[in-house]
């Protein structure tokens, strides 16, 4: 029986042993991590100690966990600022454009001789082909005739803005 306390020893001694390695990790501070960018005639390099007189200090965001999802944010300011002249010109150049249609979806109305707002003109020939009804006033206007049987069923009229089509609408004659 005087070999079970030593056997039991064992694990206490281990549990110690971890507490004591934990106490001191825990009290290790962590110095300051800078990190310093030199240029060299071997190129650029990055230290964490000044590498020379021309060593420039680079500021890194802290990545730890915890905290406040905000910390590591840059300032927002909500207020607008005055546009400037060339960015004026972009944006009325951009109301020009027709919306975007995504590859995927430009393929199914395509394969389905669908026409759908935002499509360009190119876009309107790929699906109905050409026309040979084109209304340029009071606003530009496609009219497709759909026949069956050798008579009239239908009329697409394909209304465009600025190029892209604003709507269509399909009508009985």
């Amino acid at each position: 029986m005087a070999g079970c306390p030593k056997a039991h020893s064992l694990p206490a001694i281990t549990a110690v042993v971890a507490v004591a390695l934990m106490t001191f990790l825990s009290s290790i501070t962590y110095a300051d991590s800078s990190i310093y960018r030199c240029e060299g005639p071997d190129g650029v390099q990055f230290s964490d100690q000044p590498c020379g007189p021309g060593s420039e200090r680079v500021e890194v965001r802290d990545t730890r966990v915890g905290g406040s999802l905000a910390d590591n944010l840059p300032d927002y300011d909500d207020r607008p600022g005055p546009i400037p002249a060339e960015e004026e010109e972009t944006e009325a150049a951009e109301e020009d454009t027709c919306r975007f249609i995504n590859s995927t979806n430009l393929r199914t109305y395509l394969a389905r001789n669908q026409v759908v707002p935002g499509m360009t003109r190119e876009q309107v020939q790929q699906a109905f082909g050409r026309t040979s009804e084109v209304y340029p006033t009071p606003q530009e206007t496609w009219v497709y005739q759909t026949k069956y049987y050798g008579a009239l069923y239908e009329l697409t009229y394909v209304y465009f803005r600025n190029g892209c089509v604003e709507r269509v609408e399909y009508r009985k004659p």
